[in-house]
């Protein structure tokens, strides 16, 4: 192991961890080998839930992919110096949960190699082509960015990168946010509100990711991180569940505010099933309520309760994209307005989805490639944050 690596995982734990994240990586290409042999039959997909589970993990390990540089761009662009020490590993976090969740998208589409038609054959007016080339640039911008802080020499350009990663980052989640907001056939999108949203829960989501990531190999390697530091993290972390819960609120509330959503936001919060019971009780309870009370309640806060609310904030994460993108897709279309539409093809009911195995190996698997490239790159290069000693407010 380099000289200049700060932490040693132990081989044998090292090890162990690696063979895990590959043995789940191998069953997700298991599940795709199998889903592309036997078609998308084998999953709850079908032409009316056309997005399924992986894209929920894809979903979110995007966002949090673009929400974890909040952590690198309060340090380089803002010039805290206790973000910036972790600038380099939340960089190495983006890159491997957007490698994670772009592998999921690829291989979910049936002929991943038809990615090559989309890039040779650009269509400006498609949402879907910008996002090949702003994902690609994050991947660009964030190598370089990491280059800059990691070489001495290259140091003094930084900040100049720090910035176009900044402005990078808030661009790409806009556009995670205008693949739905331009879905104008769907009752559950086309909001102007969607690209505002998806920018601040990934603020939310990226800082719980970049706790449990750093609590994680911190534990692994007989290291407790800086209390005061944690504690001004997990404050910001509640700055930005508050900040999620009112945008969301006030997404909800312009749907109700318009007659014609009304039976979608009924569906969605009161009767809909399995999906008011996610957004009330995965969502806002476990995944905003719970978390806040571990972080701002008396004799909580400490570094244990941080990391179990950044876990809850993750998990509720994934019960709002299932409502959002499973929920608004099962809802049915409103092709006649004012008039009831039935069919032999499901017309005007509500479409049924139960995801099957193969869709959450898949999942997992996104999960574990970045699981894997973090694991990777914290051992073989200087990731970690090597804190000065520090005096509180």
């Amino acid at each position: 192991m380099p000289a200049h690596s700060p932490l040693h995982f132990k081989n044998r734990l090292y090890y162990a961890l690696l063979a895990a994240g590959g043995l789940v990586v191998l069953a997700g290409l298991y599940a795709v080998y199998l889903m592309e042999h036997h078609g998308h039959i084998i999953t709850g997909m079908d032409d009316q839930i056309v997005w399924g589970m992986p894209h929920v993990f894809a979903i979110f390990l995007i966002v949090a992919a673009s929400g974890v540089l909040n952590v690198a761009s309060i340090g380089s662009v803002f010039g805290k110096a206790d973000y910036k020490a972790r600038a380099p590993l939340a960089g190495l976090l983006s890159i491997a949960m957007l490698a994670g969740g772009l592998t999921v998208l690829m291989l979910d589409l049936g002929r991943p190699d038809r990615i090559i038609v989309a890039a040779t054959n650009y269509n400006i007016t498609s949402v879907f082509a910008w996002n090949v080339l702003l994902y690609s640039g994050m991947f660009a911008l964030v190598a370089v960015y990491l280059w800059m802080m990691m070489e001495r020499r290259m140091n003094p350009w930084s900040k100049p990168a720090g910035f176009a990663v900044f402005a990078w980052r808030f661009i790409l989640t806009t556009g995670t946010g205008l693949i739905f907001a331009f879905l104008v056939a769907r009752q559950a999108y086309a909001s102007a509100l969607l690209p505002p949203l998806f920018i601040v829960i990934s603020f939310a989501w990226g800082m719980a990711a970049f706790l449990v990531a750093q609590a994680a190999i911190y534990a692994w390697n007989d290291k407790e991180p800086d209390p005061e530091i944690t504690r001004r993290m997990k404050n910001l972390l509640g700055v930005f569940i508050i900040g999620t819960l009112y945008l969301v609120a006030a997404y909800h509330l312009t749907n109700l505010y318009f007659a014609h959503q009304t039976g979608f936001e009924r569906f969605i919060l009161l009767d809909g099933g399995i999906y008011p019971q996610l957004f009330w009780w995965g969502y806002v309870v476990i995944g905003n309520i719970l978390p806040l009370l571990l972080i701002h309640a008396p004799s909580l806060g400490k570094n244990k309760c941080v990391i179990a609310a950044s876990m809850l904030v993750i998990l509720g994460g994934f019960a709002f994209l299932y409502v959002f993108i499973i929920g608004g897709q099962a809802y049915p279309l409103n092709i006649f307005p004012g008039y009831q539409a039935s069919s032999s093809f499901g017309d005007g009911q509500i479409a049924a989805y139960h995801p099957s195995i193969y869709e959450f190996l898949l999942g997992f698997g996104g999960l574990a490639i970045a699981f894997t490239i973090t694991l990777v790159g914290v051992r073989v290069l200087n990731f970690m944050p090597q804190d000065k000693p520090h005096i509180a407010d």
